[in-house]
Formats: C-alpha cells, structure tokens, sequence
C-alpha cells in the first residue's frame, strides 16, 4: 500500500468511526426522551444544522427497540474524539436525570 492509499484508508476509518460515535450519542438521546439535535445545539450553539447528526437520526431505532448504551460508554466516546462541549452537555443531563 503506498503512503496516499494509506494516509486515504486512515481518513475514511477516522470518519467511519465517527459517524458511530454520532450514532451512539444519537440513540443514547433517544433512549432517554432527549432531542439529540436540541442537545447538539445546547453544546455547540454556533453550528447550523449537523448533516452527520441527520443521517445518523435516519439509523437510530425507537426507545422499546433499541439497547441500552451506558452513560459512561457514551461519554468515553465522546471523550475520545475530543467532544468536550458535548460530553459536558450530556454531564448536565446526567446528573438532571439524577436529581
């Protein structure tokens, strides 16, 4: 594999992985009657729409139907692609959960 195809492959599995991180934060919000797109917007208030959150919306399943996705799971992925703002957003509604 030459150095482009690689450095190709790397990009497309960066973005692959984070569409399920999308997908995970997504139907995380679902499980918990949250609006993922008013949420995304509470964290990150100076972006438009979230073409990536929209499609990932188009995969999630209804509540009764989907697994159950732990909130420290959802907040390690976040984490891990450097999501701050977003985790803190989902922190907030934890801990709102919580009281």
């Amino acid at each position: 594999m030459q150095n482009k195809d690689l450095e190709n492959q790397i990009i497309e599995n960066y973005q692959n992985d984070e569409k399920m991180m999308i997908l995970v934060f997504a139907q995380w919000c679902i499980n918990h009657d949250l609006d993922p797109e008013e949420l995304y917007r509470k964290a990150y208030p100076g972006q438009k729409n979230n073409q990536a959150l929209k499609e990932a919306l188009e995969l999630t399943v209804p509540k009764k139907e989907a697994g159950p996705i732990a909130d420290d799971t959802l907040l390690g992925v976040l984490s891990l692609f450097g999501n701050e703002d977003l985790a803190f957003a989902v922190m907030e509604e934890i801990n709102n959960r919580k009281k």
